[in-house]
């Protein structure tokens, strides 16, 4: 007994001289509650919608005032005015807008006159949930609109046409963007941060030390040879997966060329990131530890498993500095809306960007001496 003991105290004494895992192992628990718990099943809330107005008559500014109040009070969306149907279909595909609505021309006319007119609605339906949220919000004010006013005179008798900007988009579709990402992510984690802090408590890291390689020369090579790991993760995961999945878009040059600067960005921007995170960390535990913190914290705000839409306020701006959802959205642009460069463009430098920045970091905090 006495010898079991001096294990568990060797263990005890192990873990609290590391307060890193002593935090992280502490933390976890509480994360995933609060980050899971608000992550799922969430009411859509603050989408954003474009009204395109071609009548500009009493019964559009009804329509106007329904948005309004929608806005002001449940709050599920909130509207901005486009000149256009094209510019608002743009903005749709590109994720500037969630949806639009189109009110036609002579829209108050054929109310007055009982013809029962339509208002468009164009919903990116690569999001099932936002989709057709949107789509039951709209029609909720739709029948609203239809109701007989105090002092009516004409019968109204308004419909709504829902216009589906892309064929059924299921669920494995819908989540094949965020697997892509969190394959890259794993690859990263293991063949980056966890070999590079195994390798430092082996020993092998001072091997590096006694070279006359520099210090900017060893942490590109280090970057650089996880980056390669999780490119090649993600090309695989990105065929294998659109097969699996039925989308044919990855036989399409331009969008492979697409595809291939959002997995060199995302490779870069999680390598850069990850060494900045273990640049310092001496204990092999720690990264072991952090894997399941990191995962929740950026790959489920990310938009991946359910939309940002009906994240709560502070959840909205831990995405909006989320890597994952840039790559999330950057893939899924390409992948399901096939909505060409300029879409996935902010992607793309928000991620070099965010690389570049961590790389710059670690290079100053890597320490060259023992």
């Amino acid at each position: 007994m006495i010898r079991m003991f001096a294990i568990v105290e060797r263990e005890l004494r192990k873990f609290f001289r590391s307060p890193a895992l002593m935090l992280t192992a502490m933390i976890f628990p509480l994360i995933q509650l609060v980050i899971l718990g608000n992550a799922f099943g969430g009411k859509i809330t603050e989408a954003r919608v474009g009204v395109v107005d071609y009548d500009g008559g009493p019964q559009a500014l009804r329509v106007h005032e329904a948005f309004a109040s929608v806005a002001a009070n449940i709050r599920t969306f909130k509207t901005q005015r486009y000149a256009s149907d094209k510019a608002a279909q743009d903005a749709v595909r590109a994720g500037r807008l969630d949806a639009a609505v189109i009110i036609p021309p002579q829209f108050s006319r054929r109310v007055y006159a009982g013809e029962n007119p339509s208002l468009g609605l164009l919903v990116d339906n690569s999001d099932q949930f936002l989709s057709g949220s949107m789509e039951t919000e709209m029609q909720s004010l739709t029948d609203a609109l239809n109701q007989p006013e105090v002092e009516q005179r004409v019968v109204n008798g308004i419909a709504l046409e829902i216009v589906e900007l892309y064929p059924y988009v299921d669920y494995m579709k819908f989540l094949l963007p965020g697997s892509i990402t969190l394959a890259m992510f794993v690859s990263v984690m293991i063949g980056g941060g966890m070999l590079y802090i195994d390798d430092k408590a082996r020993g092998v890291h001072e091997g590096f030390l006694v070279t006359p390689i520099t210090r900017v020369e060893l942490v590109l090579g280090l970057v650089n040879s996880g980056a390669l790991k999780a490119m090649l993760s993600g090309f695989v995961l990105t065929v294998l997966g659109s097969l699996i999945a039925g989308l044919g878009v990855i036989f399409q040059p331009a969008a492979l060329l697409q595809l291939t600067l959002m997995i060199i960005a995302t490779s870069f921007a999680f390598n850069a990131m990850m060494f900045l995170m273990m640049v310092r960390v001496e204990d092999p535990l720690v990264p072991r530890a952090m894997f399941g913190i990191l995962n929740t914290l950026l790959y489920f705000p990310s938009g991946a498993v359910y939309p940002i839409a009906a994240f709560p306020p502070w959840l909205r701006a831990l995405a909006r500095v989320d890597p994952f959802t840039y790559a999330v959205h950057g893939f899924k642009s390409v992948l399901l809306k096939e909505a060409g460069f300029q879409a996935m463009l902010p992607d793309l430098l928000f991620l070099l960007a965010i690389g570049s920045v961590a790389l710059v970091l670690a290079i100053r905090l890597f320490k060259r001496t023992l």
